[in-house]
């Protein structure tokens, strides 16, 4: 993997997990790093929505002024916003990964390994 989980309290992992043997916790470890992935890609859209610079897909302006047509995500196109913009996804996927994620690694790494979550 390309970058490293932030560190997860492992009372917030499954108690199937905490409890589990190895195999369990290494699928729930890669089910973690595909949740973490899926995450950033998430909060990336929801950024560029954030400092987007199109029109409506209608091609309309809501304020009916068409100088403003640069400036429709909520902050707008400035220099010092895009940067700001552009940290939001890095910060709210560790903030979600470190919280234990949204459920998707658990289920998952159920998927990955079934016979390992039977052996416990």
């Amino acid at each position: 993997m390309g970058s490293a989980l932030p560190p997860i309290n492992a009372a917030l992992e499954p108690a199937d997990v905490r409890n589990g043997n190895a195999q369990v916790k290494q699928a729930y470890q890669e089910a973690l790093g595909f949740e973490d992935v899926l995450m950033q890609e998430l909060t990336q859209e929801l950024a560029s929505t954030v400092t987007s610079s199109s029109d409506p897909a209608d091609g309309t302006s809501d304020s009916g002024d068409s100088s403003d047509s640069s400036s429709s995500g909520l902050l707008g196109s400035d220099p010092s916003t895009s940067a700001f913009a552009s940290m939001i996804p890095t910060a709210l996927t560790q903030s979600v990964m470190s919280g234990g994620g949204v459920g998707v690694a658990d289920q998952l790494a159920r998927a990955l390994d079934p016979a390992a979550w039977e052996k416990k």
